[in-house]
């Protein structure tokens, strides 16, 4: 009689290649699928913020431990390339909505190339009416669907880079491809939307990757199939990555297994970490808790390095 293959360890990180047309909460329910699948224990799952599902790419997924840092990856910087077709706006301001506006004006390469800078850095930006922002306790898009005339307030975002492909053309475009890295709350489909009115027409954006969530790239994520294919091979260690991870931009503070054993038990270090900030106290190389000074941020039940 064979023995049952070791369970993987259950806190860390699955990095979904999304596909068109999958949404956020869809993708977490697959990765539970694939967790039963691959014969481990029921493991709590969560998302890193959430993808249209007309949007394709980098959807971080969360498990076990790892989901005490959701709310860090909902903060993190984002990278996008989107394709916005001018002359055509849309009521949800992409390709799935209905025709709201048509211009006959197309710009130039020249053109989009000289408005970018003003898109660059701090702007104001109004949110999609198809969003699931809440107004009065209701989600924006419910309203926009049933009807409803929704006025959702401006917010300052940040645009850190905004590039457009290279592309050859000298007369007018009726699209263009933009690579632009945004911070937390920033709306691609406000941002097509506005850059197609400052060039004197409408567009909406027909294409939407992102390519970057904090620190995971495209490069490091994985397919559905692949991780289905992981799941039916009894183990996801092809497809997990660890929790720390998340936190290659957070400085280690290795610790001692006594001085592990107190931060578990919510006990502050005598010794703090040797510059100031966000540290990662290790136990060799089992993550432990974020600690920033004496004060413990977000402790870890991982209590050795799987």
């Amino acid at each position: 009689m064979t023995s049952p293959p070791p369970l993987v360890h259950r806190s860390g990180w699955i990095i979904l290649d999304k596909p068109l047309g999958l949404g956020s909460t869809q993708a977490v329910s697959a990765v539970k699928r694939a967790l039963r699948t691959a014969g481990i224990p029921k493991t709590r799952v969560g998302h890193g913020g959430t993808l249209d599902p007309l949007a394709t790419g980098v959807l971080p997924i969360a498990l076990g431990e790892a989901t005490k840092l959701a709310g860090r990856m909902l903060d993190a910087t984002k990278v996008y390339d989107f394709t916005i077709r001018f002359g055509v706006q849309t009521d949800t301001l992409d390709r799935e909505g209905a025709v709201v506006a048509e211009s006959p004006h197309r710009p130039t390469l020249a053109e989009v190339e000289a408005i970018l800078p003003r898109f660059t850095g701090e702007i104001e930006q109004v949110p999609p009416a198809y969003s699931a922002l809440k107004v009065d306790g209701q989600r924006a898009y419910d309203l926009a669907r049933a009807g409803e005339e929704v006025a959702l307030n401006s917010r300052r975002v940040t645009i850190h880079e905004l590039a457009i492909a290279p592309v050859r053309s000298d007369g007018e475009v009726e699209s263009v491809t933009l690579s632009a890295t945004v911070s937390k709350g920033t709306y691609i489909r406000s941002l097509a939307r506005d850059i197609a009115q400052a060039l004197g027409t409408v567009g909406h954006v027909t294409m939407l990757r992102r390519t970057k969530a904090g620190p995971f790239a495209l490069d490091q994520a994985i397919s559905l199939d692949f991780l289905d294919q992981c799941a039916k091979g009894g183990s996801l260690d092809g497809a997990l990555l660890p929790l720390q991870a998340g936190l290659d931009d957070i400085p280690a503070f290795p610790v001692t297994p006594d001085e592990a054993r107190m931060l578990r038990f919510g006990q502050r270090l005598s010794r703090v970490p040797p510059r100031s900030g966000l540290h990662l106290a290790v136990d060799g190389l089992t993550p432990v808790a974020l600690v920033e000074g004496d004060r413990i941020v977000r402790g870890f039940n991982l209590q050795e390095q799987e």
